[in-house]
């Protein structure tokens, strides 16, 4: 049952050398990241992630990700999704390098399951064996360190995160409670790969047992 929905890249663009007043409206350095790649995606915390890989494979650093409200089914326009992506580095070749590997990791690695039989219900039991800087920021982990980054509705988040948390020795880092901008719901949990590794299928097994009886009384 679950099936992997590809995340779709709507948009990409470079600008090789940013005017100064736009990176300071946006709290940025000309110094530090004069080359900027954006990127927009239908699925914002495979995005994260994607986003996260590319500090890993080419000197850029993540300078803005942010969820847009209302998700991919109600964004502002064709090409928006659900976030937008930027890559900061020092040169258009660091930025390149890294939006490449970004998309490399969405066509290949990072994406949101189905967990019940029409494909309504989608989570995001993903993870991460060792996380880059961005991850690493807005988890307050080590550089390196095993995530289990696990997103899901509201209620299912939830059980989900419950079931985790109970069937592998790992803890929760950071909490992502709802309503969120999309109205998803998750958690970051940490431990070793293994216990990762473990959480995430305790949590993916949880929520196919919600999909599958969402009533029980």
């Amino acid at each position: 049952m679950l099936d992997p929905i590809r995340p779709k890249v709507l948009a990409t663009r470079f600008i090789p050398n940013a005017p100064e007043e736009l990176l300071a409206a946006y709290g940025l350095s000309g110094d530090a990241h004069p080359s900027l790649a954006l990127i927009t995606c239908d699925q914002d915390d495979a995005l994260y992630v994607a986003l996260d890989e590319a500090t890993k494979q080419a000197p850029v650093d993540v300078v803005f990700a942010r969820s847009l409200y209302a998700g991919a089914a109600h964004a502002s326009g064709p090409l928006s999704g659900e976030i937008l992506g930027i890559l900061g580095g020092q040169s258009p070749a660091d930025v390149r390098e890294g939006l490449a590997a970004c998309v490399r990791c969405l066509e290949h690695d990072a994406c949101f399951y189905t967990a019940n039989a029409d494909g309504s219900l989608a989570i995001f039991p993903h993870v991460v064996h060792a996380i880059g800087s961005y991850l690493a920021r807005e988890s307050g982990l080590e550089v390196g360190a095993p995530l289990a980054y696990l997103i899901a509705p509201p209620l299912e988040a939830w059980v989900g995160v419950d079931a985790a948390l109970k069937a592998a020795d790992v803890r929760l880092v950071k909490n992502f409670a709802p309503p969120t901008e999309t109205n998803f719901a998750g958690a970051y949990l940490t431990g070793s790969l293994e216990q990762c590794e473990a959480a995430a299928v305790a949590f993916a097994e949880a929520i196919v047992a919600v999909g599958h009886q969402p009533r029980v009384l």
